[in-house]
């Protein structure tokens, strides 16, 4: 299968550079201390997406899942232990995946510069080399956090069923403006989404066993034959039906056909400010030069620093 960019499973979320936010971050950060760092992470990463094409969906969606959370601090990271359950045990995490490449590219940068790149700037620089044509700058500098709780979750990641409203505040919390959830949400371009995050909009939109107005009628009536019913966790579809495997500006033009998957693509045609922007982002050279910016922003996203947090040497425990 042709990968031209990478598989997305949920929302992808985002934020503004604040002015307290990412200004510590800059360009070669481990220039002087280690300057091979990211080329350890890219012939790593490069490494494992040969034979693990999905691994790009798997680490964009792990890098929102931390900064989202906390911060881009590498807390997602975090294993439960005997006294706290960490943010992977919560439920939107329990999917997440590629864990072990993470681990792999740090034992090999420890062994090259012990101690000084955090687990933070690997996830960051991860997602991005993932693809075959990086297409934003990642800044370094991250520092690890040594918190991790499962409540932080569902508190701060938006959901596949949220309205815009509920959409808008989820972002406005972290500074994040409607024009970088419009971008963001293009990252739907590519990948599945399971038949348990939407069915309701085929099934019992209103408890009353209807269907989503909203969703058209003639790829509602596919999905049907795809997805079993409300209980179906195991099925997944695509959510760009005509260009699932390139990464392009296609998810604009379906969404402008009422066919986006989630009730959360819907919600971007709801007001007048979404809707012209999915209209202006058609044009695909807009959109990669957007998207690449607000990416940017969202890997800056309450990150720590100087001598907040820590460094650690194993990226799933807090150094004793």
């Amino acid at each position: 299968m042709k990968i031209t960019f990478f598989h997305v499973a949920c929302l992808v979320v985002f934020c503004l550079l604040g002015d307290s936010q990412g200004g510590s971050l800059r360009k070669n950060f481990y220039r002087k201390t280690c300057p091979q760092a990211e080329q350890i992470v890219q012939t790593k990463i490069q490494q494992h997406v040969s034979t693990r094409p999905e691994l790009p969906a798997k680490l964009i969606r792990m890098h929102f899942h931390d900064c989202f959370v906390r911060g881009c601090d590498g807390s997602v990271l975090l294993n439960s232990t005997s006294n706290n359950q960490a943010e992977k045990d919560a439920i939107p995490n329990l999917s997440l995946s590629g864990f072990d490449v993470i681990d792999d590219i740090k034992e090999a940068v420890e062994a090259k510069c012990p101690g000084v790149v955090s687990c933070a700037d690997i996830v960051a620089l991860a997602a991005r080399d993932a693809f075959n044509k990086p297409m934003w700058e990642v800044l370094t500098g991250r520092r690890d956090g040594t918190v991790s709780l499962i409540g932080d979750v569902l508190a701060n990641i938006p959901a596949p069923f949220f309205n815009f409203t509920q959409l808008k505040q989820s972002f406005a919390n972290k500074k994040l403006t409607v024009h970088d959830l419009v971008v963001l949400s293009g990252g739907h371009t590519i990948g599945i989404g399971h038949c348990n995050l939407f069915s309701n909009r085929l099934f019992n939109f209103t408890g009353k066993g209807d269907q989503d107005p909203s969703l058209n009628p003639t790829y509602a009536a596919f999905l049907k034959t795809k997805c079993q019913g409300l209980s179906d966790t195991t099925t997944a579809v695509d959510m760009d039906p005509n260009s699932s495997e390139n990464f392009d500006s296609d998810y604009y033009s379906i969404l402008l056909q009422n066919k986006g998957l989630f009730q959360s693509d819907a919600a971007l045609l709801t007001t007048k400010e979404s809707k012209n922007i999915v209209k202006e982002l058609v044009k695909q050279n807009k959109f990669f030069t957007e998207f690449a910016q607000s990416m940017k922003r969202m890997g800056a996203i309450e990150v720590l620093s100087g001598s907040a947090g820590e460094i650690r040497r194993k990226c799933s425990v807090v150094n004793s």
